[in-house]
């Protein structure tokens, strides 16, 4: 029952992580209808930054804001520069660009700080999580981040005119354009967030997996299942499956024989195609229905 729990926990650690990364593909959809390949390279050059200004002798939290903010500027210029002009573009050609993103932004990160592995520190620390041998307060500070920032969406989203404009422009563009809402720049907004969503990511998972331009490839799938299953549609599907994805690939590495460390990726494959079969709309999402 130890291990069981352990495992538990563990996942739901994980989980939080593949909930910021489901969460900021979400964001990205609902604007344009387009899974972003290049994500978790977008978080994981922003980890870079934010490792580079911790070298440089900023204080953690410093880094972390300051991070966010370069994050969301970044989010913000790509759509702009590359994105917008892209809009009514056909959809392999908008693939075509999230691979080329992919490939520059893991090349410059290479180039600039190298392939080797560097580690990143944790403001939480490694040890038990209130003398419990079963979360670390590292782990423990993943989840809190994760469920605090779903919070601050949430109260983002419902309560302020910004938030419900952003909602608006993604799910009726016309509508929204009719009452005088800008839709391109809602959907920069989003981009910009959604960049910012991922630094949160890799910064928390850059302690566990420790730094490289690579680092974030395996999450990105995780990522991806875990919209899948929330529902593309459903910002709330994306954490909540976020945490499915991280528990259930603990549970089938530690009980399912012959599958171990190295089999858990497929296993989110899986789920993936599964999902896609039995229920395309995802748990959260709805049914996507257009007139003809």
């Amino acid at each position: 029952m130890e291990l069981f729990i352990n495992q538990v926990l563990a996942g739901i650690a994980t989980g939080a992580i593949y909930a910021c990364m489901a969460l900021a593909v979400v964001m990205i959809y609902q604007a344009i209808d387009h899974l972003n390949f290049a994500q978790g390279e977008m978080a994981m050059f922003s980890t870079f930054i934010a490792w580079q200004l911790m070298q440089w002798g900023v204080p953690y939290w410093w880094a972390f804001l300051l991070t966010l903010a370069f994050s969301f500027a970044g989010g913000i210029a790509i759509e702009r520069m590359l994105f917008k002009p892209l809009a009514k573009a056909p959809v392999l050609t908008n693939v075509a660009g999230f691979i080329a993103l992919f490939a520059i932004v893991n090349s410059v990160a290479g180039l600039t700080w190298d392939f080797t592995i560097k580690q990143f520190p944790t403001p939480f620390g490694s040890s038990p999580f209130l003398g419990s041998q079963l979360i670390s307060t590292h782990q423990a500070g993943m989840i809190g981040v994760t469920v605090g920032l779903l919070i601050l969406l949430y109260l983002f989203f419902q309560f302020t005119r910004i938030g419900l404009a952003m909602r608006a422009a993604a799910s009726l563009p016309e509508s929204a354009r009719l009452v005088g809402i800008n839709t391109s720049w809602m959907i920069a907004l989003g981009w910009g967030m959604a960049s910012a969503i991922g630094a949160i990511a890799g910064i928390l998972i850059a302690p566990v997996v420790f730094l490289e331009p690579n680092m974030m490839g395996g999450v990105l799938i995780y990522g991806f299942a875990a919209a899948v299953l929330g529902g593309l549609t459903s910002p709330l599907g994306a954490v909540v499956g976020g945490f499915l994805v991280g528990v259930f690939e603990n549970l089938a590495g530690t009980y399912i024989p012959g599958v171990g460390n190295e089999l858990k990726l497929p296993i989110a494959l899986a789920l993936i195609i599964t999902v896609l079969v039995l229920k395309p709309a995802g748990l959260f999402g709805r049914p996507i229905v257009k007139r003809v």
